[in-house]
């Protein structure tokens, strides 16, 4: 039986997409499961939307009803796919509370669920009803070390967005509003609740990361030693880490050793030729495949030959991590509060931060240690499974959301 009418703000909703897109439809369809949900996301989202659902009959979707609302075009003729998007999303939240109104809508508890800044407000307060903002997270700073491999202009754009959020943080009324205003916050990691000082708010930890895509069959071990990598080809990711990583670990093998093993670079991005002359100047040509684009069906198979999921990566969040460890994946990574957090020390490797060398060299022994010792792999492969059934499904997210609009 539903309980309650959500009202959910979702700017972002793609069901044949991932990341944000992919997030904002599972949100919508996990709150559908509980209780009844309109859902009210930009109207360039709609053809997708009904497609999708045409093509995939599900019983949830009579508990959703989807509006779709978006500025006049004088309003944001200027907006040319992400350039503009926070600005825009900015005003969409905005324009978003006179345009429930109208409707003369009935809920019960409106949801702000996408974008996932904490450092840029929600206006759903201005409908008095109890309010549940986020996951919301940030990006961390990119520790100065590991953008030495970049042209300076990484480490100067870096510092200025981390003081754009900081400003934020500091001294938007809006911001503050929204936290004082609101009912319940989820956080995507430990990092929110210091950035926005939550000390005396009611919040939970919920990494937006969740997927339903894996591989059901018994986890074995593969003959050959395959790393596969996955994200956008920029400096945020750590490739640059990756790569020497791999380097350092396959230097250490024999020749015979060399033959088992290859890293998997999947992305595309405005680094790659750098990665490309990274990999060269390391002479693992013959070592590395970078696959630039491929559709999720092609990238659920290249998780199910790997055998490591490699991710230095300086993000918040991290959708891919779900990925790998629903295909048993253990997960080398840098001790931080993205990735970091959202693996556990019996399914992974966590590097803290440190000198690049020594980052580098303590990738590549990780590394090491899974291709040396196939029972600590296949050990760390079930715990990665486990690990991923414990904490990243989407019935596990949907579960606990109805948990927290009970208590409303």
């Amino acid at each position: 039986m539903n309980n309650k009418t959500i009202l959910a703000t979702c700017y972002a909703v793609n069901p044949y997409k991932g990341s944000e897109d992919g997030m904002g439809w599972n949100f919508v369809l996990q709150i559908a499961r509980h209780n009844s949900v309109i859902a009210i996301t930009r109207e360039n989202n709609q053809h997708q939307i009904e497609k999708f659902m045409a093509e995939n009959p599900n019983e949830t979707y009579k508990n959703i009803s989807f509006l779709y609302f978006d500025l006049p075009y004088w309003m944001r003729f200027w907006k040319k796919g992400g350039r503009g998007a926070m600005l825009y999303y900015y005003m969409w939240q905005k324009g978003i509370v006179s345009f429930v109104k109208k409707q003369k809508l009935n809920f019960d508890i409106v949801h702000n669920v996408n974008f996932h800044n904490d450092w840029t407000p929600t206006f759903l307060y201005q409908l008095k009803k109890p309010l549940v903002w986020g996951p919301v997270g940030h990006h961390p700073r990119i520790p100065k070390q590991y953008l030495q491999k970049y042209p300076k202009k990484y480490y100067y754009i870096d510092s200025i967005t981390w003081l754009i959020k900081k400003l934020f943080w500091k001294f938007a009324i809006n911001l503050k509003k929204s936290i004082s205003k609101a009912d319940h916050i989820l956080c995507m990691n430990s990092g929110v609740s210091k950035v926005i000082n939550l000390k005396n708010k009611e919040y939970s930890i919920m990494p937006s990361v969740a997927t339903d895509d894996f591989f059901e069959g018994e986890i074995i071990k593969k003959e050959d030693f395959y790393v596969i990598s996955v994200g956008r080809f920029v400096p945020l990711k750590g490739f640059d880490l990756a790569i020497l990583a791999f380097a350092n670990f396959i230097n250490q093998l024999s020749e015979n050793e060399k033959q088992k093993c290859k890293l998997i670079l999947i992305g595309s991005g405005p680094e790659k030729q750098n990665y490309q002359n990274l990999i060269q100047d390391k002479n693992i040509e013959n070592y590395v495949e970078i696959i630039e684009w491929i559709e999720r069906k092609e990238l659920m198979k290249q998780y199910q030959k790997a055998s490591v999921f490699l991710f230095p990566s300086h993000e918040g969040a991290g959708m891919v991590v779900a990925e790998a460890l629903s295909f048993g994946l253990p997960v080398v990574c840098l001790k931080n509060e993205g990735p970091g957090e959202f693996v556990s020390d019996n399914c992974s490797f966590t590097v803290k931060h440190q000198e690049y060398k020594q980052t580098v060299a303590k990738l590549a022994k990780s590394l090491l240690i899974l291709f040396n010792d196939e029972r600590i792999l296949v050990k760390m492969s079930q715990n990665a499974r486990d690990h991923y059934m414990k904490n990243f499904t989407w019935n596990r997210k949907g579960n606990q959301l109805n948990e927290i609009y009970k208590k409303l």
